[in-house]
């Protein structure tokens, strides 16, 4: 679990645990990762965790969180569906993240480079997918900027479009959960959206639409 010496994880504020994350993804970008005694942190958290941070991200096997921003195990109360989407069970455990275990920062994450994203960009509407694109369909309609070849094969659409997710839902989050609301109002968490580029390494955070 992450130490530090002038930080109590139960003091922590959503501004702190957002530091410790941007200096985490820089040590990930330069292959500059902290050393971990698994075992210890294994025999730490078998009877309790106490995540500082909550992510919702893509379930794309390139993106997992932990490596990206260098943290350990009960560290990041991680939430992965394909988009990023804020469904009803997504925001139920972001809400347990926070309200039970302690979170003190929501990151809606989407990525570069989307399947999940390059579906909705397409309409795609077969099988249970169907009930994903759905919920990204707003952040393709969202989009005026860009008129011809409004598809995945249109990398500057899709990259658009990736950022508009995360603002929409990052929005659905506002309106469906009064329980995150009234935390985020009181500043008890915090709540930003980012964007992870597969090439890079680097997490860009939206700080135009942040909570905190």
């Amino acid at each position: 679990m992450y130490r530090h010496p002038d930080i109590d994880r139960d003091q922590l504020t959503p501004r702190q645990a957002l530091d410790i994350l941007i200096e985490g993804n820089q040590r990930f970008k330069n292959n500059v990762l902290r050393e971990r005694d698994m075992l210890r942190v294994r025999d730490e958290i078998v009877d309790k965790q106490h995540p500082f941070a909550s992510v919702l991200s893509c379930s794309d096997s390139r993106t997992t969180v932990e490596l990206i921003f260098d943290q350990n195990l009960g560290d990041i109360f991680s939430v992965r569906l394909a988009g990023n989407i804020a469904s009803n069970k997504a925001i139920g455990s972001l809400e347990l993240s926070c309200k039970y275990l302690g979170s003190k920062l929501v990151i809606v994450m989407g990525h570069s480079n989307c399947g999940a994203i390059k579906a909705a960009c397409d309409h795609y509407k077969g099988g249970n997918i169907g009930e994903i694109i759905e919920l990204i369909d707003p952040a393709v309609t969202l989009e005026k900027t860009i008129t011809e070849h409004r598809n995945s094969t249109n990398d500057v659409f899709v990259g658009k479009v990736c950022f508009h997710n995360v603002e929409i839902q990052m929005e659905r989050i506002l309106k469906r959960s009064s329980l995150l609301t009234e935390m985020i109002d009181r500043k008890v968490i915090g709540l930003i959206g980012a964007v992870y580029n597969l090439a890079s390494g680097e997490v860009e955070f939206d700080h135009n639409h942040t909570y905190i």
